[in-house]
C-alpha cells in the first residue's frame, strides 16, 4: 500500500493504538475510485466515522457527497483529486495525485470491498468498545459518579453499539414474505397464545388491540381518580398470568406495599379499606393467604421511587429473560438526560426513548400519563388525545392510546348500581378505535367486563 505518512487523525488508548486496518481503509478507497458503482456497496455498510484515519475519513465523504448529488458515475481520479485540493485534504495537487493513484494501483480487487468494508467495520466496533473503556476509566478516576450510575452508562452504550452493529440494510420482499407465512402459522396453530399479543384478561378490548403486542407503546390516561392505577395492576396481573412471563412494574408515584395491597384486594375480593385499617375477619385473612401464594408465584417485578430515565430503565430490564411486559406509572414523573426547562421537549423525548426501549426489547410498555385540568370545563368530559399533558409526540410516538372515562364521577348524586366506567381506544395502530364498558369495583380495586365478571375466589 501507499506510504501512510501524509495520513492525520491515528489515536491512541493509552500506549496502545487503538484497533485499525489501514490496508482495509485504502482498500475501499482505491475501489470505488476503480469501480464507482463499488459506492453503493460500500454505503450500506459502513459510515465516514468507520475510518480510523481524518484524511481516509475526508476522501470517503466526498465520494459520498458526490455520489449523492448524482454524481456517482464521475467519481473517478480526476474530479476526486479536484475536489480534494479545494477542501484542502492535500495540500498539494501532486501530493493529492500521488496518494490516489497509489491507492488505484495497489488495490487487490474492487469486487472484494464488501470484505474490505467488513474489516473496517470490525476494527470501528473495537474501537468504540475501547471508547467506552477509557471514558469508564476517566469517570472511575473522577470519583463523581456511583458505581451503579457508571454500570448503567457503560451498558447502556454498550447496547447502543450492538443496536448499531444489529440493524439491517435492505431486504428483498421475498425474504419477509416467507417469515410473514411462518407468523400466518404461527398465529393460525394450537400454539397461538404464544405468538399473538399478550391477552388483557377483557376480551372485548383484545378484540380491539389484538392484546398487548410486542413492540407497542401503549398510552394509559386519565384525569385523578378514575382508577387508571388499578386498571394498569389489573392488566399487569392478567398478563403475568397468562403468558408465564416477566411483567415489571415502575411505580414513580406510590410505594410497593401500596401496589401490592391493592393487587391483593383484587385478587382476594377483599376490601381495600379494611386492607389499609387491617380489621380483617377470619375468612378474609384466608382468602388474603391463598390470594399471596397465587400472586407469589406470579414473576411479577416492582420499583419504586421517581426521577428515573429510560436509559437507567433499559439497564435494568436487559437483565431479565422472558420479558412480557413493562408498565410504568406515570410519564410525568420521570427524568430525562435532555436538559432543557420545556417540559414539552423532555416528555417527547422520554416517549420517543421509550418507543424505542418497546422496539429493541421487543416488549409491549404500558405507559401511564396525566390529562390536561383543561378537560374540566368541557360540559362533556370524556378526553381526547389533545388533552394529554405535555403532549409533545405522544400521539405520534403510542401505538395505542386508551382513556378511562367515568360519568358517575362528575355527578353530585351518583347512581346506585353499576359504576361504568369507559376505556375509550383513541388511537389504534392495530386496527379501529371503539370503547368498551367496563364495571369499576373501587371496593376492591378492579375493572371487570359486565359479560365476563370475574368470580369470587373459591
Amino acid at each position: 500500500m501507499a506510504d501512510a505518512s501524509v495520513l492525520t487523525g491515528t489515536e491512541s488508548f493509552g500506549e496502545q493504538t487503538l484497533p485499525h486496518s489501514i490496508d482495509a481503509e485504502q482498500a475501499v478507497l482505491g475501489s470505488v475510485l476503480v469501480d464507482p458503482d463499488t459506492v453503493t456497496v460500500a454505503l450500506t455498510i459502513i459510515k465516514p466515522e468507520a475510518f480510523y484515519v481524518e484524511q481516509h475519513r475526508q476522501l470517503f465523504t466526498l465520494m459520498a457527497a458526490l455520489f449523492g448529488s448524482g454524481q456517482g458515475a464521475n467519481i473517478d481520479l480526476v474530479v476526486v483529486l479536484n475536489e480534494a485540493v479545494k477542501q484542502g485534504i492535500f495540500a498539494t495537487s501532486a501530493e493529492g495525485k500521488r496518494y490516489l493513484t497509489a491507492l488505484i494501483q495497489n488495490v487487490p480487487s474492487a469486487g472484494n470491498i464488501r470484505s474490505y468494508c467488513e474489516i473496517m467495520q470490525e476494527k470501528h466496533t473495537e474501537r468504540r468498545l475501547a471508547e467506552v473503556a477509557r471514558d469508564l476509566l476517566r469517570r472511575i478516576a473522577d470519583g463523581s459518579d456511583s458505581a451503579e450510575t457508571l454500570l448503567d452508562a457503560a451498558e447502556q452504550r454498550l447496547f447502543d453499539i450492538r443496536g448499531g452493529r444489529d440493524s439491517k440494510g435492505l431486504v428483498a420482499i421475498r425474504e419477509v414474505m416467507v417469515d410473514t407465512y411462518k407468523h400466518l402459522g404461527d398465529i393460525s396453530g394450537p400454539d397461538r397464545d404464544k405468538y399473538v399479543g399478550a391477552r388483557t384478561g377483557y376480551p372485548t378490548l383484545d378484540a380491539i388491540t389484538g392484546g398487548m403486542n410486542n413492540s407497542d407503546l401503549v398510552i394509559l390516561a386519565a384525569r385523578p381518580g378514575m382508577g387508571k392505577t388499578s386498571f394498569a395492576l389489573n392488566l399487569a396481573t392478567n398478563v403475568a398470568k397468562s403468558t408465564q412471563k416477566n411483567v415489571v412494574i415502575y411505580s414513580l408515584e406510590m410505594g410497593m406495599q401500596q401496589l401490592v395491597s391493592r393487587m391483593l384486594s383484587t385478587h382476594a375480593l377483599v376490601d381495600s379499606y379494611k386492607l389499609r385499617t387491617g380489621r380483617l375477619a377470619p375468612d378474609e385473612w384466608g382468602r388474603l393467604a391463598a390470594s399471596a401464594d397465587v400472586l407469589s408465584d406470579m414473576t411479577i417485578y416492582l420499583s419504586e421511587g421517581s426521577g428515573i430515565t429510560v436509559q437507567q430503565m433499559k439497564a435494568q430490564l436487559r437483565h431479565l429473560k422472558n420479558l412480557g411486559m413493562v408498565v410504568i406509572d406515570y410519564l410525568q414523573l420521570m427524568d430525562a438526560p435532555l436538559k432543557t426547562d420545556n417540559r414539552v421537549l423532555v416528555i417527547s423525548d422520554i416517549t420517543r426513548n421509550l418507543k424505542l426501549m418497546a422496539k429493541e426489547l421487543n416488549i409491549p410498555v404500558l405507559l401511564l400519563s396525566q390529562l390536561n385540568r383543561g378537560v374540566e370545563s368541557r360540559t362533556d368530559k370524556r378526553p381526547m388525545m389533545s388533552d394529554l399533558r405535555e403532549s409533545g409526540s405522544i400521539e405520534q410516538d403510542a401505538d395505542i392510546i386508551m382513556f378511562l372515562y367515568n360519568d358517575n364521577y362528575y355527578k353530585r348524586d351518583k347512581a346506585e348500581g353499576a359504576n361504568i366506567t369507559e376505556c375509550i381506544v383513541a388511537k389504534n395502530r392495530h386496527g379501529e378505535t371503539s370503547k368498551i364498558d367496563l364495571v369499576w369495583d373501587p371496593q376492591f380495586t378492579r375493572f371487570s367486563t359486565p359479560e365476563h365478571d370475574n368470580p369470587p375466589p373459591a
